[in-house]
């Protein structure tokens, strides 16, 4: 996502390369394809227009640094007015209510009932609180079954009631959950492929009857400025407290990331990428704004290792790399961390300047699965012992794995260049892998 507004903001930022001063003329130029860029990514031309005079008022107004280039001021100008037009902070979840009750709203094919799921894993799994999911949608063929499939996939109870109405079944599950000591209430209800009455009664009838503390609107990213009017139609009849926007992983320009709390003047409060339950985030708009710029997350990177850290895990390892005794069992255990943290492009993305170089890589969850192949042909005492690895031992791991024997000859040569470096640095007491303490 961001792609290709990352790429017009970069391109008009280098108009100002090499001058020595702001100037209303070269700030003027910069506006001016900064505008257009925004406008190409479905953000309403109005929020754009006012949103280059804030920046083009600050920019004449501020006094430049010596150390600090024109391009530099315009790049931090633009930042924070990203960060603003976004929210400026994330929203958390208000929860005080016991329980409390989240009313999931939106169209039809936004992606309410996989969110509801991800919200309730991520319900149990930060926040520590006792979720129940509520299949509200009886409308659309399967929506229960799906509910009830995310939901034991999760390990999160679903309420359901055949033959009553979605309201009756809200009011029910609420009922269920005091008597059975469930913290947060999470309904799914009905979406229609567009807005109308019946479905938007519904949901006001609904909200009548539960008193949500919450009223999520589930916006799919790749709908653009259709997802800011959809919004706006909901929140007029609902008063929704907060906006989640997903599919961010798929080929959208990022217009309703960028206009919707703009016009709705309601945060974002989730943004989600694919089907995985731990695929939920929370919306920071300053690491938005860093990242459509080109400056990477590392914030959002180091807490996706945080969780994925294991204390007891990285003494062992560190124990072994002091001994030179680091493995291949040692580096597949490395890998799989890696990999529960998501998806690998996604994560070099966070990293400031690998966007740009990204761009055309094909590098995919499956990114891995070669080396893991090699890994998983050889035998127990190869792994714990690589330099046994001869070459007939090679010949039968890459036809084990079904790799080409020069791919297995490149990793072991790969693996032991590492260890070498590994080894120098033991040397020179510099070895102190993954320790990222959490506070």
């Amino acid at each position: 996502m961001f792609e290709s507004l990352s790429e017009r903001l970069e391109s008009a930022f280098k108009q100002l390369k090499g001058q020595g001063r702001i100037t209303e003329i070269n700030v003027a130029s910069t506006l001016k394809e900064i505008r257009r860029a925004l406008v190409d990514a479905d953000v309403h031309y109005k929020i754009a227009k006012e949103f280059t005079d804030r920046v083009k008022e600050k920019a004449l107004g501020a006094k430049v640094l010596q150390a600090v280039s024109p391009g530099q001021l315009m790049v931090k100008l633009v930042q924070d007015e990203l960060t603003a037009l976004m929210g400026g902070q994330a929203a958390s979840l208000s929860l005080e209510q016991k329980p409390s009750v989240i009313l999931v709203v939106g169209l039809q094919g936004s992606g309410k009932t996989t969110f509801s799921g991800k919200l309730a894993y991520f319900i149990r799994q930060k926040l520590h609180k006792s979720p129940l999911l509520v299949a509200a949608d009886i409308y659309r063929p399967a929506a229960i079954e799906q509910l009830k499939v995310i939901g034991q996939q999760i390990q999160v109870p679903v309420f359901s009631e055949e033959g009553l109405p979605a309201v009756e079944i809200a009011r029910k599950a609420v009922t269920e959950a005091k008597n059975h000591g469930y913290q947060v209430v999470i309904i799914d209800t009905a979406g229609r492929l567009a807005i109308d009455e019946a479905m938007m009664q519904e949901v006001a009838d609904i909200k009548a009857a539960v008193n949500p503390e919450e009223i999520l609107f589930v916006a799919d990213a790749m709908t653009g400025q259709d997802a800011v009017n959809t919004a706006k139609a909901f929140h007029d009849r609902l008063a929704f407290t907060g906006v989640v926007l997903t599919k961010m992983d798929g080929d959208t320009r990022g217009g309703a990331a960028l206009s919707i709390k703009y016009t709705i003047q309601k945060p974002i409060k989730f943004v989600s990428a694919g089907e995985k339950p731990d695929t939920l985030d929370i919306f920071y708009p300053d690491r938005m704004a860093q990242r459509i710029l080109g400056m990477g997350d590392i914030v959002s990177l180091v807490e996706k290792a945080q969780e994925q850290y294991d204390a007891e895990m990285a003494k062992r390892l560190e124990k072994k790399i002091r001994k030179n005794q680091f493995d291949l069992n040692d580096f597949k255990e490395q890998l799989a961390q890696i990999r529960k943290m998501g998806n690998l492009k996604d994560l070099l993305a966070m990293i400031p300047g690998m966007g740009k170089q990204l761009k055309n890589l094909d590098l995919n969850d499956d990114a891995f699965k070669g080396i893991e192949a090699i890994i998983n042909s050889m035998t127990p005492e190869e792994r714990a012992n690589p330099d046994i690895i001869d070459g007939s031992r090679r010949r039968r791991i890459a036809q084990g794995s079904g790799r080409d024997i020069q791919e297995v000859n490149q990793f072991l040569k790969q693996f032991e260049q590492m260890r070498q470096m590994m080894k120098m640095m033991n040397k020179m007491g510099s070895i102190n892998p993954l320790h990222i303490r959490k506070n």
